[in-house]
């Protein structure tokens, strides 16, 4: 919609980098304030917001180059144009989640408790990522005749231009919001450490799945015709966390 949210001379401001940017700095202010609650040591927690915020972005943007190495390879400085969007978040996910293990290792905070107060957070954060990728036009959708379909005419958007198109960045966003609320109605109700970070690992991915249908700039054909990169990870990261909570809650 508006990937440029300022421009003052050689200054630029991007939409995209705001929305992150914010998703990022409320997500982290409720993690330490539930730190704080819990009587867990908050600056470590804090200093773990800045490693998974490093591992978060290198990662997803990583991941985001390796899907589309041809372009990157004809342009290589493009892969450091990160304000532009194009992150990957299981690419994200999956470095910040080796960062933390390092971090939670190294000052001695308690795994699963630590995940339940970052829970939350992920779904809050990236439900405002998502706000910036809709501004930006990137992780845009397919081609739809939807009531609510969202043309871009922005020449600087990443989406494609003058065509209706299935809004799913909003979709992904507003499921993200809902998980966020879920996992807080389930914090006061939890019976073992870890259930609102492997519940977090349950829903998302299925939210994931789904949208990936209306997805318009994901290649398929992965492992099946009709399967995305995204997808197939969704239901990795779906069967692993649903094994594992229902181990835990029977320990429990």
């Amino acid at each position: 919609m508006h990937p440029e949210l300022i421009r003052i001379g050689p200054l630029t401001i991007y939409t995209y980098g705001v929305f992150v940017a914010a998703g990022f700095l409320l997500g982290l202010g409720l993690a330490v304030r539930q730190a704080k609650k819990e009587g867990l040591p908050y600056e470590h927690i804090a200093d773990l917001g800045f490693y998974i915020l490093v591992g978060a972005i290198a990662g997803s943007r990583l991941f985001y180059v390796l899907l589309n190495i041809r372009h990157y390879l004809q342009n290589p400085l493009d892969a450091l144009k990160i304000w532009e969007g194009g992150l990957v978040f299981y690419g994200g996910l999956a470095a910040a989640l080796v960062l933390a293990a390092w971090h939670l290792r190294r000052t001695g905070l308690p795994f699963w408790r630590t995940g339940d107060i970052f829970a939350p957070s992920l779904a809050i954060g990236h439900a405002i990522g998502r706000l910036g990728c809709f501004s930006a036009g990137c992780c845009h959708g397919a081609p739809a005749d939807v009531p609510w379909a969202v043309t871009f005419t922005d020449p600087k958007s990443l989406a494609l231009k003058d065509i209706p198109l299935h809004p799913v960045q909003l979709y992904e966003s507003g499921g993200e919001f809902a998980i966020f609320l879920l996992l807080i109605f389930l914090r006061k109700r939890r019976s073992f450490p870890g259930e609102l970070l492997l519940a977090y690992g349950i829903t998302y991915p299925v939210l994931r799945f789904i949208v990936e249908f209306f997805r318009g700039d994901e290649a398929r054909g992965f492992i099946a015709p009709w399967l995305s990169v995204s997808q197939a990870v969704s239901a990795v990261v779906f069967i692993v966390s649903l094994s594992v909570f229902l181990r835990l809650r029977k320990q429990a």
